[in-house]
């Protein structure tokens, strides 16, 4: 099994996920989009995972890269129907890569929240494991807002109804960072953006708090992280 994964931020990586990588022998190349990675060959690969960033799917005047990595996607996805998984942008990014459109998340969806399987998802494969509702960390505020046609909601939250997709038959995208350990959101709460939108939502001290909540929930995240990935490399495979 070899894996590409498309970052747009050097701390927005696998997270969790890479020590599932090390232990089974998963190769895997990190291409950092936003220093100016280029995109290789994407013959070679087995899978796709693109992962999150600071910037938005329409930001492509800024970052023009994002144009080359929309029509990887499509090309993966409809082309080569090859295993595709995006977490938070990545997401997004499957979604407008394919037809569908995103737009801001009002209120930003920020915190340790509920999210709640559709019937869709609890007959999922890549889903199949995870209870029907379960907390995860959020932290967004742009979301899609129209799935790509033909497109399966496979998950909601009482602030977006679109938590995750099946968007052909073997290309997921989640919302909720389902990668994301402790570590990785201590770096992300040095993102002068990501602290920014932190406060606004939850105030001063958030970071002390957020960090408190997810070792609250350390077990259960890497319990669900465990059950996504053992169920996404069956379906690789």
């Amino acid at each position: 099994m070899r894996i590409l994964v498309f970052q747009h931020l050097s701390s927005e990586h696998p997270g969790i996920f890479r020590s599932f990588f090390a232990r089974d022998g998963v190769e895997w190349d990190a291409v950092e989009l936003d220093e100016g990675g280029t995109i290789p060959a994407l013959d070679p690969y087995d899978a796709l995972w693109v992962m999150g960033g600071a910037m938005d799917v329409w930001d492509v005047d800024e970052h023009p890269w994002l144009i080359e990595e929309k029509r990887a996607i499509r090309r993966w996805v409809r082309e080569l129907g090859r295993p595709y998984l995006g977490i938070c942008l990545g997401h997004q990014l499957l979604a407008d890569a394919l037809g569908g459109t995103c737009g801001p998340q009002r209120p930003s969806e920020v915190g340790v929240l509920d999210v709640e399987l559709t019937e869709a998802g609890k007959a999922d494969p890549l889903l199949s494991g995870l209870p029907a509702k379960f907390p995860a960390l959020q932290w967004h505020s742009v979301r899609v807002a129209q799935p790509p046609e033909g497109a399966a909601v496979l998950a909601s939250s009482p602030l977006c109804p679109v938590q995750a997709i099946r968007a052909a038959p073997r290309a997921w995208g989640l919302q909720c960072h389902v990668e994301a350990d402790n570590d990785a959101v201590q770096q992300w709460g040095c993102v002068p953006f990501y602290r920014e939108a932190l406060e606004k939502v939850m105030g001063e001290g958030a970071m002390e708090r957020l960090q408190a909540d997810i070792a609250g929930h350390a077990e259960g995240f890497a319990t669900n992280a465990a059950i996504l990935y053992r169920n996404f490399m069956q379906l690789a495979r």
